[in-house]
């Protein structure tokens, strides 16, 4: 799927879709409803670019797509002839929009495709495409968009491709795209993460592109061209789901040996964790606080040096170390404290003492 983030004029909305259709893209996407984060931005030109896209579909032969947030989108959308719609992220989030949205779809045979929740909750994401089932709705897809994210990062939405990739293993037959405009939030990362998703073998792509990006009214950064989305078409790279069969036993042999490194990896984390264990009793018979913020940075500092010496990561490891911090943490809390059960009845008692 390509075309603008928005349609703005129907000139606009022609000289972007003729180059696509001549190369061989299956779905003109175009925004009409535009959720800004603020309300002074462009917010789209609403249902006036509506016979914009059915001119696209009727001289061109191009499906067309738009998204939708509301019943009215919707109802306006399927008065018109829209082949595809999409929810987005915030819509995606909101489980009360998506069934009104879902009840506004039912009994049609539109194509919907579930763009990821804003924050990174794979039930969320599966809640949405649930509800689109139950009502009918077969022809179902996901995008992925990127999640947001709290503070500068590389990219304009957070990819955490393990959160897809998730979502693919708990449905297998669901074809996922990714929308890597709205995840790199420049065009010039675009490709990279096209790449990316067709090495882990991703269905598709949803990229935006507009005739002329540096006069888009919105997200003018992160479009292609047509020649740009050409350009890097020719460049991807799609590789096959399985290895040949003669490479198949090679492939074997390296499982098997990741299979046994990993039962010593839970080994060596079992045996790590009851040291975490003995020390949490030692803490508790000295009355000493569970978190040692200068041992913990000692640790951060040598691991990080490992790292590097291994050639591993910084940011890997420091990810790994968080995560056996965090559950030595709430294992010494629970030696600490017995329970939570009986951490909670010692505080009830407090409370109770001190109304006496």
């Amino acid at each position: 799927m390509a075309g603008p983030c928005s349609a703005e004029t129907e000139q606009q909305v022609m000289e972007t879709a003729r180059p696509l259709a001549a190369m061989g893209v299956g779905v003109f996407r175009a925004g009409l409803w535009k959720p800004r984060t603020r309300p002074d931005s462009f917010e789209g030109v609403g249902a006036a670019g509506l016979p914009w896209l059915q001119r696209v579909k009727t001289e061109l032969g191009l499906p067309v797509a738009v998204e939708v947030a509301s019943v009215r989108h919707v109802e306006e959308a399927l008065n018109h002839g829209i082949d595809v719609f999409w929810l987005g992220a915030r819509t995606t989030a909101n489980p009360f929009a998506v069934q009104e949205i879902t009840e506004a779809l039912r009994g049609t045979d539109v194509s919907v495709w579930v763009k990821n929740p804003i924050n990174p909750d794979v039930d969320l994401w599966i809640g949405a495409l649930e509800r689109l089932n139950r009502a009918g709705i077969t022809r179902l897809g996901a995008v992925h968009r990127g999640f947001s994210a709290f503070g500068a990062t590389a990219y304009r939405n957070v990819p955490y491709w393990q959160i897809p990739i998730e979502l693919h293993r708990r449905i297998p037959e669901l074809r996922l795209l990714v929308d890597p405009s709205h995840i790199g939030g420049s065009r010039d990362r675009v490709a990279a993460l096209a790449q990316y998703a067709m090495n882990l073998d991703f269905d598709g792509l949803m990229v935006e592109v507009h005739c002329c990006p540096e006069r888009a009214l919105s997200d003018a950064a992160q479009q292609l061209t047509p020649d740009g989305l050409q350009t890097m078409l020719q460049r991807l790279r799609l590789r096959r789901p399985q290895v040949k069969e003669g490479d198949l036993a090679v492939l074997q042999r390296f499982r098997d040996d990741l299979t046994r490194i990993d039962d010593q990896v839970l080994e060596l984390l079992a045996r790590r964790m009851s040291v975490s264990d003995r020390i949490g009793r030692l803490k508790k018979e000295n009355n000493v606080v569970i978190l040692q913020r200068e041992r913990w940075n000692e640790v951060l500092a040598h691991m990080g040096a490992v790292a590097r010496e291994k050639g591993l990561s910084d940011e890997f490891v420091m990810k790994l170390y968080d995560a056996i911090h965090a559950e030595s943490i709430e294992r010494q809390q629970r030696v600490m404290e017995d329970s939570p059960e009986q951490a909670c009845t010692r505080m009830d008692d407090d409370v109770d003492n001190k109304l006496k």
